[in-house]
């Protein structure tokens, strides 16, 4: 499939997704990663963004790619940096999984705009080299290479790791901000990137779940080779799911000139969004996570739903699903997120997006409350 990504994108997509609250990871996370997250130019030119861009080519694997849940910007001691640097020939924990990667690379190609130093330029390219080697011939991506173990060898788009991955070479390809220095790829590279990417969205649109002939949703993880929906976790079975849908939803969107297949995704996921939203119930978080009955409560969707049934329901580390939150153990049912408002962001830009590409095939869709469907919430009818 033949995506054009470059030059200047649509104005009105650009202006709707700036007024739109993006995906965040969690507030340790954020916290965690704060100084890899900075977007502040000024703050590139500072000797601490200098050391972290040191610590973050010392974490750098050979394979260029980068490991996850690791504090790269606090200060190392001699000592921690030679440990760092004895892990470097590792090849079994790169990973896109939880913005890694992704993350250094937007530092990296930021600290060379104000730098100019070409290991931070030198570094980007070889992680770039990294994403583009962990396609498969299908396009899709999986969480870990170049070795893995069990579930990770499937196509993932769990934590948005594929999508966080599309997005950032859709962007170098394009030259957005951060990735706008003139020489920090080359043409030959670019190529590689726009077919990279084309290949990725044909992987989206192949592995969308269909159901009686009609385009739903996606699956967090999917076959390398069937495009079936796979499981992970002992928790993550092959379901629809919501919240990483959500975050696909939102890249088909910002194609500029989506063809007839795209269309037909999206117009197909927002119904099946719309169908499945959960009304009257909201979601508490105070160490006892539960649903409360609440009529005045704004919709929220399911992590997970069957595939059988289409009933959203929440699971323990036994792998067996439940229909209810108190039903599984206090780890999981606080340590996990079960319940999700991610798909009603889109529901503007859906608007927008329908109206401008496509109008005659446009989806019947609402955030209202009244009348809503709550089939499944509990029982599968």
């Amino acid at each position: 499939m033949k995506t054009a990504i470059f030059g200047q994108r649509l104005l009105f997509i650009g202006a709707l997704f700036f007024c739109v609250v993006s995906t965040v990871p969690s507030a340790s996370a954020q916290r965690k990663n704060h100084w890899l997250r900075q977007t502040d130019e000024a703050f590139f030119a500072t000797e601490q963004a200098l050391r972290i861009g040191e610590q973050v080519l010392a974490f750098q694997r050979c394979t260029g790619g980068w490991p996850k849940n690791i504090d790269m910007a606090a200060p190392l001691t001699d000592a921690d940096l030679q440990g760092v640097l004895a892990e470097k020939s590792r090849r079994d924990d790169s990973t896109t999984d939880n913005g890694a990667t992704t993350m250094q690379l937007s530092f990296l190609a930021r600290l060379y705009r104000v730098t100019g130093d070409m290991r931070f330029r030198d570094a980007f390219r070889q992680g770039v080299e990294y994403l583009l080697s962990g396609q498969y011939a299908s396009g899709g991506w999986p969480q870990f290479w170049p070795e893995m173990r069990d579930y990770q060898i499937h196509i993932t788009y769990n934590d948005d790791a594929m999508v966080n991955t599309m997005t950032l070479l859709r962007d170098v390809a394009d030259g957005n901000t951060p990735y706008d220095s003139g020489d920090l790829i080359d043409k030959s590279l670019r190529k590689r990137i726009l077919r990279a990417f084309d290949k990725g969205v044909d992987c989206i649109l192949r592995t969308q779940i269909f159901v009686d002939g009609e385009p739903t949703i996606w699956c967090q993880q999917h076959d390398r080779e069937t495009f079936a929906p796979a499981s992970a976790r002992s928790y993550e079975l092959p379901s629809f799911c919501s919240q990483e849908s959500a975050a696909i939803v939102r890249l088909l969107m910002e194609l500029p000139h989506p063809d007839a297949r795209v269309k037909r995704a999206v117009h197909g996921a927002m119904k099946w969004f719309d169908t499945y939203k959960i009304t009257g119930w909201r979601v508490v978080r105070d160490g006892n996570t539960r649903l409360v009955a609440d009529v005045d409560a704004k919709p929220i969707w399911g992590r997970f739903y069957d595939l059988e049934h289409c009933a959203p329901y929440v699971c323990d580390r036994d792998g067996q699903p439940r229909r209810r939150l108190e039903e599984i153990g206090a780890e999981r049912r606080n340590g996990y997120s079960w319940y999700n408002s991610h798909p009603a962001q889109l529901y503007p830009l859906y608007d927008a997006w329908a109206e401008h590409h496509d109008p005659k095939h446009k989806a019947a869709v609402s955030l209202s409350t009244r009348g809503a469907n709550e089939r499944g919430l509990f029982s599968v009818e």
